[in-house]
């Protein structure tokens, strides 16, 4: 037991095992919504774009989770816009704005020197500096996306299988759309300094991936999904304790080992399935069963000596003398 308590004697691991649990869990929830949607770029790329805000409200002395947050939620609405051309996919729209996003940020620290230090960490993650504000900032985004998931569930459920059915029976898609971009990129900003904008995309797309492996449910992977995030949320910060390495690196890490741990399984699963139903159906096949099929082959051997001794004789009579 001292392996599990002796970090919680620290402040700063208590901070960051909350930080990590809360963020892993609600990256998790919204990771189910982007890869039924087959979107699992705009998590690595709407990270990138909020980066170049984040660097843009430090820069101008905006407050860093406002300025961060209205730049990333205007991308993502530059995004869906310029993803709605015919010419242009979803895609290649990402990969442009939130590259050149990207790019404002680099230039600008390269222009002003000073910047450099205060930024890696939100490059690259540092949960132990996680203050009591920045844990209140974290729980309360976590507690408004839950319940806006949880109220309008069914229109989030409905926009991400068909959004073209969803439109024809009357859900304002195009509202979804933009409520989900609005706590997609609040999440995105509250897990930067937990995991560091080069590892928030994998903290989002690993344990729906992994969910989706295990179960063909939504609501079960939904469930799953939020476990495997906050599990590897706490399980990623006691070995970044431990083994001394960087706790955005380690959550990803921990989260990979569980997808490596359900493909295997998935892998197990499959190819013992047909032998299961194989020996299944063996062992239902009653005696009467058995009795039946010899009595077919029986009559089907019969029928065929009859018809071969009918036309044994018929070609004996047909024989000329």
């Amino acid at each position: 037991m001292s392996f599990f308590t002796d970090p919680l004697k620290y402040e700063f691991f208590i901070h960051g095992i909350l930080a990590a649990s809360l963020v892993g869990g609600i990256c998790a929830l919204i990771g189910v919504y982007i890869v039924l949607r087959r979107m699992s770029y705009i998590g690595h790329g709407l990270s990138h774009a909020v980066f170049g805000g984040a660097v843009v409200s430090t820069v101008m002395q905006w407050n860093f989770y406002l300025g961060a947050g209205a730049w990333g939620f205007l991308s993502v609405l530059l995004i869906n816009a310029v993803a709605r051309k015919k010419k242009v996919g979803a895609d290649a729209a990402i990969g442009v704005i939130t590259t050149a996003s990207f790019a404002v940020g680099v230039a600008i620290i390269s222009r002003f020197r000073r910047f450099t230090k205060s930024f890696e960490a939100t490059l690259f993650g540092n949960i132990l500096g996680v203050t009591t504000e920045d844990l209140w900032i974290i729980g309360i985004v976590v507690l408004v996306s839950s319940l806006l998931i949880f109220i309008f569930y069914r229109q989030f459920l409905f926009t991400t299988f068909d959004s073209e059915v969803a439109r024809i029976y009357g859900v304002p898609v195009d509202w979804v759309e933009r409520l989900f971009s609005l706590i997609l990129a609040a999440v995105i900003i509250v897990s930067m300094q937990v995991m560091g904008v080069t590892m928030i995309a994998a903290g989002i797309i690993m344990p729906a991936v992994t969910a989706r492996l295990l179960t063909d449910s939504f609501n079960k992977m939904v469930f799953l999904s939020v476990v495997l995030g906050v599990l590897g949320g706490t399980f990623g910060m006691y070995a970044s304790f431990y083994f001394d390495i960087s706790s955005g690196a380690t959550i990803v890490l921990v989260a990979a080992s569980f997808f490596v741990l359900a493909y295997f399984y998935q892998m197990i699963r499959e190819r013992t399935g047909p032998l299961k139903k194989e020996a299944r159906s063996l062992s239902e096949t009653t005696p009467e069963t058995h009795a039946h099929l010899h009595d077919e082959d029986h009559a089907g051997f019969y029928h065929v000596h009859e018809h071969s001794h009918e036309k044994s004789k018929t070609s004996e009579t047909q024989r000329p003398s």
